[in-house]
């Protein structure tokens, strides 16, 4: 039984991406098709590493700390090290997300304050004009 293999066309139909971005992803090198010629040969593999690709990315990891998950996964075939600096990169994207969250609360309140503030100008001016 043959492994699947995908033109970059097809891989890009089934991920739901363009071929453009699967070429991006391999001029990263996040991935490494083989070649037939000209033509890029992508496997399981290959899709298996773009739903990754993809997955961090929705995640909010970039390129760089995806790709050195996949460096230590091809160096190190011991999941042990990569569970573990998957857990400091999570971790890590929490607490700035954490952040996040702190700094839009805090602009969510000075809107609500300014919003009052000229809520409150706007009431006195068109009292101003009735009366």
């Amino acid at each position: 039984m043959s492994e699947q293999i995908f033109s970059i066309g097809e891989l890009a139909k089934l991920m739901d991406i363009t071929p453009r971005s699967i070429r991006f992803y391999e001029e990263q090198g996040l991935l490494k098709p083989t070649r037939n010629g000209q033509n890029r040969i992508y496997l399981k593999k290959d899709q298996v590493r773009l739903k990754l690709i993809l997955r961090g990315k929705r995640l909010g990891f970039s390129l760089a700390e995806t790709k050195t998950l996949f460096n230590l996964y091809d160096s190190h075939k011991n999941s042990k090290v990569q569970l573990e600096e998957m857990l400091k990169m999570t971790a890590e994207k929490r607490a700035y997300m954490q952040q996040q969250l702190e700094d839009i609360a805090m602009l969510k309140t000075e809107l609500e304050d300014v919003e009052a503030r000229c809520q409150e100008e706007l009431t006195a001016l068109t009292q101003g004009q009735i009366a």
